[in-house]
C-alpha cells in the first residue's frame, strides 16, 4: 500500500472535481430533457468518465436526483434569501417577481425543476419526491415569514396563495410569453397580502 500523505488529498479533491462534473452535466440534462429521459450512460457519456466511476460517486440514479434537486435548493435558498428585504414584505415581494420574470425571460427556461420533477415522480414515498417536498415547504415556510411581516391574519393561507402563483408564473414563464411576468406576478403577490 502506497502510504504518500498527499494521495488522500489528491484523491478527494480529484473525486470532489469529478463529483461536480457530474453533477453538472446532471443539472444541464435533467433541466434540458427531463430525469427519466436522461440515462445514467448519457450523463457518463457527457462527462467523459468509466460506470465505475459514476457509482462510486452515486450508487443509483435516484441518489443523483436527489443530489441535483439538493443543488437547486441550495441555489435556490440562497436567492431568496439575498432578496429578502427584512421588514419590507412588499419590497420582498417585488424582487422575487422581478427575478422569476427574468428567469423567464432566459433561453432554455424550462420551468421550475421542483415541478418538473415533481411531475416525473408520482409516489410520495420515492426519494426525489420527498426531496422536491422538502424544499416546497421550506419555500412556504419563507412565504409564512413575509406574510407574517404583512401582518396579514391567515399566514398559512396567505403562504399558500403566494406558492400558487409563484408555481404558476413559472409554469407560465415555461408555456407563455415570460415578459409581462414580473409585472402580473407582483401585483398578484401584492393583492394576496392586502396592500
Amino acid at each position: 500500500m502506497h502510504t504518500d500523505s498527499t494521495e488522500p488529498v489528491t484523491r478527494t479533491s480529484s473525486g470532489s472535481a469529478t463529483r461536480a462534473r457530474i453533477l453538472g452535466a446532471a443539472n444541464e440534462l435533467f433541466y434540458s430533457h427531463g430525469i427519466r429521459a436522461t440515462s445514467a450512460d448519457r450523463i457518463i457519456e457527457k462527462v467523459g468518465i468509466t460506470k465505475v466511476t459514476f457509482y462510486r460517486h452515486f450508487r443509483t440514479k435516484s441518489e443523483l436526483v436527489v443530489a441535483y434537486l439538493e443543488e437547486q435548493a441550495a441555489a435556490e435558498r440562497a436567492w431568496m434569501q439575498s432578496v429578502r428585504r427584512e421588514g419590507d414584505p412588499v419590497g420582498t415581494l417585488r424582487a422575487l417577481a422581478a427575478d422569476i420574470g427574468t428567469a423567464s425571460c432566459r433561453p432554455g427556461f424550462r420551468g421550475c425543476a421542483f415541478i418538473n420533477a415533481a411531475s416525473e415522480f408520482a409516489d410520495p414515498d420515492d426519494p426525489v419526491r420527498r426531496a422536491v417536498d422538502a424544499h416546497r415547504r421550506w419555500m412556504r415556510e419563507e412565504f409564512a415569514e413575509v406574510a407574517a411581516e404583512a401582518g396579514v391574519s391567515d399566514v398559512d393561507s396567505t403562504s399558500r396563495q403566494l406558492m400558487i402563483l409563484r408555481d404558476g408564473a413559472m409554469v407560465n414563464g415555461y408555456l407563455d410569453d415570460p415578459k409581462p411576468i414580473d409585472e402580473s406576478l407582483a401585483a398578484a403577490f401584492i393583492s394576496v397580502i392586502g396592500r
